[in-house]
């Protein structure tokens, strides 16, 4: 799920110059290099999912261009044990995030700016800290663990609420794993990476 620019964060032009590029390749990508890539990045992230056997995962359903493709939920789902929960966030009108536990493509329904939310019972935004596995969208993240979302703070609030012990791991194209990306001191950090060519690195791996 996309965090969106709202009034909360007032960008460095070289942030918005820099989205404004990311999303700008992300839009000219032909529907065959997203299913090629959603298909690499779901299989390394099962891989990972069953390695690690998170009784709670925390993800989200990609929309458009984002990576990981429409279908990521169920191939958690899938890929997770049976006991384990999958929850997915609902955006609410201050931009932070609830969240509902996903039961299957039909347990899904459109939400604001064409997002796909979990029709379920809320379970706050603090269920967040209940995850072992969280899985976040990013626009670029640097070879420090910053990440990038698209300025609204959502999901920067919500990695507030996730323990240290948690795996985090945001969603990227190839190209979207940067050097360095403008930083601000609300910018959370993730674990790990996932892009369609590398598979799954970790923070360790990305200096190499």
């Amino acid at each position: 799920m996309p965090d969106f620019a709202r009034d909360a964060e007032r960008p460095q032009p070289a942030k918005v110059a820099l989205r404004d590029r990311l999303l700008a390749v992300r839009r000219s990508k032909s529907p065959e290099e997203l299913t090629s890539a959603a298909s690499a990045i779901q299989s390394a992230l099962a891989t990972r999912v069953r390695l690690q056997s998170p009784k709670v995962i925390a993800a989200y359903a990609p929309v458009g261009s984002e990576p990981g493709g429409r279908d990521l939920p169920e191939v958690l789902r899938a890929a997770a044990p049976t006991t384990s929960a999958v929850l997915l966030p609902v955006l609410l009108p201050d931009g932070d995030l609830d969240w509902a536990r996903y039961e299957g493509p039909s347990s899904l329904r459109s939400g604001p700016r064409g997002l796909l939310e979990p029709v379920g019972p809320r379970l706050s935004p603090a269920a967040i800290a209940q995850a072992d596995l969280v899985v976040v969208p990013a626009l670029a993240v640097d070879r420090h663990g910053l990440r990038m979302g698209r300025g609204g703070g959502s999901y920067d609030r919500a990695l507030a609420r996730v323990p240290a012990t948690a795996f985090t791991v945001a969603l990227l194209h190839d190209g979207e794993l940067l050097n360095s990306v403008p930083a601000e001191p609300h910018d959370r950090r993730v674990r790990a990476v996932i892009t369609p060519g590398q598979g799954l690195s970790e923070a360790l791996d990305w200096t190499k």
